[in-house]
Order: structure tokens, then C-alpha cells, then sequence
């Protein structure tokens, strides 16, 4: 008990009725794409990761490919390998890219064809063909001496050659062509990315779906993966998830909620439990509750009786502090893991299944242990209206998002006791102490049209109310993750400092949402219709005329 005193003493700052997560705050000013990575939490894992058979399986014998995009169409590129933090400190890196559908590119030069994001890189003059993988990497020589047997086509290095890094923390890599080609790739080494690429060896594997997505991918089987290839085998995740994490609140003690999502009943007696952030891991022991979860089921352990700690029994108990952190659940198999970022709160934290078959983590609004979670919890400020992809033909010409106060108060948007501003997260907006307005609107702009806001406002009759603000670089015409969070606390000093964040409002738009593809180029926008929770499920949008500064 005293181990417990000492973390819910030690740790930041919590904020009553609210959530948060933590963040190392990497920032981006990429011209090209306003994407700064997936951040831990928003984004979700999937359940049941596809083979080339529809089941779930360690590889695909076909890298993915869209079939409704025909021969004549314009080229779709797409990731199929990302190596982002190698083993052993190493410090090569590299991306492997593909045609997923469309034309063969004669040249890739005059197809404009480059990465963007978290590096930058210009293809040459050559032909790129459907079927072939190419890699670019930071260093070609130590490429080579990693992967002798490598013969396929060779690129780089990225523009700063090899003093540019991938960020082990995560960003994404866009693949960009002249056209409507592009692809949008995220990585990252926090929840619920797999741990096994994080400076342990394996790559990160397309799957399929939204590269975006943190469920589109999954750690190669082979150690170093198979660059220039293809239809790399994957590792398989656990068929058993952390579902829902409740902290220590007063008295009660914390517990966890595990989900079985295969097909078969599991023991995850001796499975371990990770708590990252407290440098404890813990062994799950038989105890007053089964630790046979059915198919399809619900285990709930309670922090005291259902752990065990060979190497530290004094730290025995499951300790989930109010300002959350990284845990991992490992079963006895290689990549057997789920993982989740849990908010800071005073509440519950877990995981949704969202209709195209992947999963949101985040707070929830009510605790359900040992059924289905409850939604996500929505904040104070919400993303009313999103145009990403805009027609240039159409009434409006130029990107924009809104922002809504949802309550009856003013905010700041600027806390001085972390001197913090908020931000809009994939958009790379970090607000000054501005106030926002109760039940008022902030109109987010590209910073390519700074000039041109006088005229906005103006030509489009937007109220002097509504307050602008501009962004960096521009949205993802593929989809990214978006998320609103306002500064709650902050560890450290220097250059070591984390800062906390409450998040308000979350989505990953996508331009492959079936209902909503006249918002993708066609002259639409996005519009918010269901607020009362995050903004992951297309139903909580409607493609509609876009009304820039509009309630």
C-alpha cells in the first residue's frame, strides 16, 4: 500500500472530471502535410488482423491492393514496410513503398512523386511499375551492409541525408504524386502500436485499410524485415485486449477489464501486465476471479487479488495512477501483446469498436466492467466541420476546420501554470493565450492563405465573433487523426519535460468512408452531426456544402 501513496503523490497534477494523456510534444512544420503523428491514445487497434484467407493470420500473401481502382486510373501509392527505430541503436531507416492501384508511373519525376511528412525525398527520372517495391533510406551504404541480399531498386538518402531521423516517437510519411495518388502513413512507439518495432528488431507490415491507422499495421515476423519485396509475414497480436482500466479513486482499488475477442476460450493466467510509465510489471495469478476468459467474454482483475510480482512482492498491487500512462498486456507467444494509453481521469478508460472493424481508445463516459464499454467521452471543445479535400471548381476553394466552444463559459486557451497553449493535434496549432468565446466558433486556416483572411471573412460574410487562427501546412486528402487537447500538467525540466493533455474531441477522417465520398474533392465538407461523442464513426458526420465560419 505504501507503493500506492507514493505514485498517486508522485504523479502530476490530476484534473477532476476530466481527461488527459501525456504527451513528449514532437513538433512539425513540414510545408507539405500538416500530420505530426499519431498520438497515444486516439487512434485504436484492431481485434483480428486479416490473412490473404479473411481470418486472422501471421501474413498476407498479397500486399494489399484496392480492386475498384482500374488500370487507367491515376496511380494510388501506398506504404508496405516502415523501418523507424532498428535494433541495437542503429541507426539506419527506411520505407518501402508500392503502386496499390491505378497506371504504371513512366517517370516518376514528372508525376511529381515525393515523401513528405516526417522526411522529404524526390524521386528521379525512372519508371515505377505496378508489382515492384522500391525503399528509400537515410543511408545507402548502411542499407547495403545491413541486407546483402537485397537486389531490388534503391533510393536516397532523404533530403539532410543521414542526421535525419525518423522520430522514434512517431509521425507519418506521406508518399505524394501529382493527382489524388497520395497516401498518408503513420508509425509510432506508443499504444496501441506494437512494442517489437520499437528498437527491437522488426519493421512495421502493411495490412491493409487506412495507413493512417494504427490497426493497418503490425511488426514483421522476420527480424529486420524484407525490404523490396512485399507480402511480408506479420506477427499476431493477442486475441485478448485490456478493454477497460479504471484508476485508484480514494479507497477503491484500481482494476482492469480483459476481452477476448477470438473464437476460443483463453487462459491468461501467467500472461504479465506492464505498467511502462511506473517501470512495474506484474504476472496475473489464479485467484477468487477465473482467468478463463470465454470467447467473446469478459475477465475482470481486480488490482490486489489477481497479481503477483516475483522479482519486487512488496509491488504486488496493480497501481493505476489519476494521471494514467502505457500498459501492456504480454501473453507466453512472441508479439502476444495488447497494448493501451490511458488517460489521466478520474474515470475509466478502454476501447470502442467502431463499424469499419477497427478500435478508438480513450475515456469512456460510464464505467461497464465485465460488458460492453460505453462511448467515448466528449470534452468542452468539439470539431464541428472539416474540409480537407476541397473542389477547385466549388464555391470554396481552400482547406478549412472549425472549432466549437460547447459550453456557457469563456476559455482560455493558454494555461500559465504549465505555459501551455492548446493545440489541435495533426494540424500543428499550438494556441496563444486567446480567449474563446462561450458558444462561439474558431475558424482554423492553412497558413499558405494568410494573406488572404481579410478576404475570407469578408467574401464569405463570417461575424466578426468568430475568431481565425492558422495552422501549419494542410490537411491529408487521404485522412489523418485530428484531436483537441488542452494542457493539464507537465514532469521534468529542460529538455526532458512531458506534458499532460485533457482531450476534448478526436477523429480519423477518411476519404474511404463509403457515404461520405462527395467530402473527398467533390465540392463537400464534413459536418458534425452526433456531438455527443468523439468523431471516430463516419455516422457522426454528413457530407454537405461547406459553410466556413457558419454555426
Amino acid at each position: 500500500m505504501n507503493m500506492k501513496k507514493w505514485l498517486l503523490a508522485g504523479s502530476c497534477i490530476a484534473m477532476l472530471g476530466a481527461f488527459s494523456a501525456c504527451s513528449d510534444d514532437p513538433t512539425s512544420a513540414d510545408p507539405d502535410s500538416s500530420s505530426s503523428g499519431t498520438s497515444a491514445g486516439i487512434p485504436g487497434s484492431s481485434d483480428t488482423p486479416l490473412s490473404s484467407d479473411g481470418g486472422t493470420g501471421s501474413s498476407s500473401s498479397v500486399t494489399p491492393v484496392s480492386s475498384s481502382i482500374s488500370d487507367t486510373d491515376e496511380p494510388q501509392m501506398a506504404c508496405s514496410e516502415i523501418m523507424y527505430n532498428a535494433a541495437d541503436g542503429s541507426a539506419l531507416e527506411w520505407v518501402e513503398i508500392y503502386i496499390a492501384g491505378g497506371q504504371d508511373i513512366e517517370n516518376m519525376a514528372e508525376h511529381q512523386m515525393h515523401l513528405s511528412g516526417a522526411v522529404d525525398y524526390n524521386f528521379p527520372a525512372e519508371p515505377l511499375k505496378k508489382g515492384e517495391y522500391v525503399v528509400v533510406t537515410n543511408d545507402l551504404q548502411a542499407f547495403k551492409d545491413a541486407y546483402p541480399q537485397f537486389t531490388g531498386r534503391l533510393f536516397g538518402p532523404w533530403v539532410g541525408g543521414t542526421s535525419v531521423k525518423l522520430p522514434n516517437e512517431g509521425d507519418v510519411v506521406n508518399v505524394k504524386i501529382r493527382g489524388e495518388g497520395d497516401v498518408t502513413c503513420a508509425f509510432s512507439n506508443e499504444p496501441p502500436w506494437p512494442s517489437l518495432a520499437d528498437g527491437k528488431g522488426r519493421t512495421l507490415v502493411y495490412k491493409g485499410g487506412n495507413a493512417a491507422q494504427p490497426n493497418s499495421w503490425a511488426a514483421s515476423k522476420t527480424p529486420g524485415g524484407i525490404p523490396g519485396v512485399g507480402n511480408d509475414e506479420w506477427v499476431v497480436p493477442a486475441s485478448v485486449r485490456i478493454n477497460e482500466i479504471m484508476p485508484n479513486i480514494g479507497a477503491d482499488n484500481a482494476w482492469i477489464e480483459l476481452y477476448n475477442t477470438g473464437d476460443e476460450a483463453v487462459d491468461v493466467a501467467g500472461w504479465t501486465l506492464e505498467i511502462k510509465r511506473r517501470k512495474q510489471t506484474l504476472t496475473i495469478k489464479s485467484g477468487a476471479v477465473s482467468t478463463v476468459i470465454p470467447a467473446k467474454g469478459y475477465v475482470v482483475l481486480d488490482a490486489v487479488d489477481n497479481f503477483s510480482n516475483e522479482e519486487d512482492p512488496e509491488r504486488q498491487e496493480l497501481v493505476v495512477a489519476l494521471d494514467g500512462g502505457e500498459f501492456y498486456l504480454r501473453g507466453n507467444l512472441e508479439g502476444e501483446e495488447s497494448s493501451i494509453w490511458v488517460p489521466a481521469s478520474t474515470g475509466p478508460s478502454g476501447v470502442v469498436d467502431l463499424a469499419d472493424g477497427s478500435t478508438a481508445q480513450g475515456p469512456l463516459a460510464t464505467a461497464t466492467p465485465g460488458e460492453k464499454n460505453s462511448a467515448l467521452k466528449i470534452g468542452s471543445v468539439y470539431i464541428n466541420e472539416i474540409y480537407y479535400n476541397p473542389s477547385q471548381t466549388g464555391s470554396v476553394r481552400f482547406e478549412f476546420m472549425e472549432l466549437i466552444n460547447n459550453t456557457d463559459s469563456d476559455i482560455t486557451l493558454y494555461s500559465s501554470t504549465v505555459q501551455r497553449g492548446w493545440k489541435v493535434e495533426g494540424v500543428n496549432i499550438e494556441f496563444p493565450s486567446m480567449v474563446f468565446p462561450a458558444k462561439s466558433m474558431i475558424l482554423l486556416l492553412s497558413d499558405t492563405i494568410a494573406a488572404d483572411t481579410g478576404w475570407i471573412r469578408s467574401n464569405y460574410n463570417i461575424d466578426a465573433s468568430v475568431k481565425f487562427a492558422l495552422y501549419k501546412g494542410k490537411l491529408s486528402n487521404r485522412g489523418e487523426t485530428i484531436a483537441v487537447k488542452e494542457p493539464y500538467a507537465k514532469e521534468g525540466s529542460g529538455a526532458n519535460i512531458t506534458y499532460f493533455y485533457i482531450w476534448h474531441d478526436a477523429t480519423l477522417y477518411s476519404d474511404n468512408w463509403p457515404s461520405l465520398k462527395d467530402a473527398d474533392g467533390a465540392g463537400f465538407s464534413l459536418h458534425r452531426i452526433d456531438k455527443t461523442t468523439m468523431g471516430y464513426e463516419s455516422t457522426a458526420w454528413k457530407a454537405a456544402e461547406p459553410t466556413p465560419g457558419k454555426l
